[in-house]
């Protein structure tokens, strides 16, 4: 079953966008492309729907982007608490308590005496917290950090291609104003 997922993930790889982005067609033929039935010439028409479409990818961007930088934040948050799960397992035969300072607020910290343990409390966020036994605690915690490097993985991914749509968007809509710039000097020119 672990090779099943294994192939998938693969297979992923090829995938161009992993949160379903549109691809831009980049437009070879600007005559063809005008005389398609949608377009019916209309440059107007045209140059606004590829503005819109434009419009899209960065609200796309901006999302993603959101997403990339509360990855980025996470995924060390996730790394500290398990450095201290496995703390914690160190000195769970210790009968010495761990002197350590807590985070209360930004900036803010307490000391405090931890005395040895085999479970710990841990966030999961909605204002739920549960107490896990050490070693649940780390394979949730290794099971979010791998997910959360996966994720970090595909939005970085999913940026680079949302990147080429936008550079492609932007050449088709010079492409088509600049055909329509010929048509009206030889429309000029041949009055």
């Amino acid at each position: 079953m672990e090779g099943d997922k294994s192939d998938k993930i693969g297979d992923d790889t090829k995938k161009k966008s992993y949160a379903g982005i549109p691809e831009a067609a980049f437009v070879d033929d600007v005559d063809a492309f005008m005389a398609l039935e949608e377009n019916g010439g209309d440059v107007d028409k045209v140059l606004r729907r590829l503005d819109e479409q434009h419009s899209k990818y960065k609200f796309m961007e901006y999302n993603l982007a959101s997403k990339r930088r509360r990855l980025k934040s996470q995924i060390p948050d996730l790394e500290n608490s398990l450095d201290m799960i496995k703390l914690l397992q160190k000195q769970s035969d210790s009968p010495k308590e761990i002197e350590t300072q807590f985070l209360l607020s930004e900036q803010v910290y307490v000391k405090a005496r931890v005395p040895p343990t085999d479970k710990v409390c841990l966030w999961l966020g909605a204002n739920v917290m549960l107490e896990y036994t050490l070693e649940d605690a780390m394979n949730l915690l290794v099971k979010n950090i791998d997910t959360a490097k996966k994720n970090l993985g595909y939005v970085e991914h999913d940026l680079d291609f949302l990147r080429d749509q936008f550079t492609t968007t932007e050449v088709n809509m010079a492409r088509v104003y600049n055909w329509d710039v010929k048509k009206r000097q030889a429309a000029k020119s041949s009055s």
